[in-house]
């Protein structure tokens, strides 16, 4: 019988350059908006979310604002367009203990092939449970391998 490389390098396929990918459809992201250096994404407490003291986990709230950020840098760059985190700081400031978050993200620099963005993570009491900076670089070759995305765009309702 024939083994399965199951990591990796995997292709596969996404609706739209501005879409969740399988990681963020894995934390149940939803793209409210994104446009303009800006997007709002909004992300369950799912029970698999929580941790040891049934709050929800840092990692996962990391993750929405990181996914925030780049939504609003894709928003701004060409489609397809190869990019990564380089550098992040988060700092909590209320533990999440139910509901749905909300991340509201900002291309807040951009010089060269540097971009810098921020996000407030919010609760549906409206406090902000984390603040998020981030800064990203673009490859030098930019063009994306392995990852095909249809050729109409899908409207942020639309996912």
């Amino acid at each position: 019988m024939e083994e399965k490389n199951n990591t990796g390098p995997h292709h596969f396929s996404m609706p739209a350059w501005i879409s969740c990918a399988p990681f963020e459809q894995l934390l149940a992201m939803k793209i409210v908006r994104a446009e303009s250096g800006e997007a709002v994404l909004k992300m369950p407490f799912l029970k698999q979310f929580a941790q040891g003291a049934g709050l929800m986990h840092g990692g996962a709230i990391v993750s929405l604002a990181d996914t925030a950020v780049v939504m609003a840098i894709k928003s701004i760059l060409a489609p397809e367009t190869h990019f990564g985190t380089i550098s992040m700081e988060s700092r909590y400031h209320h533990p999440v203990k139910k509901g749905i978050l909300t991340a509201k993200a900002v291309v807040t620099e951009r010089q060269g092939r540097t971009l810098k963005g921020a996000c407030d993570v919010i609760d549906e009491a409206d406090r902000t449970v984390m603040t998020f900076t981030s800064v990203f670089k673009v490859a030098r070759d930019a063009a994306i391998r392995g990852i095909s995305f249809e050729k109409t765009e899908m409207s942020a309702n639309e996912e």
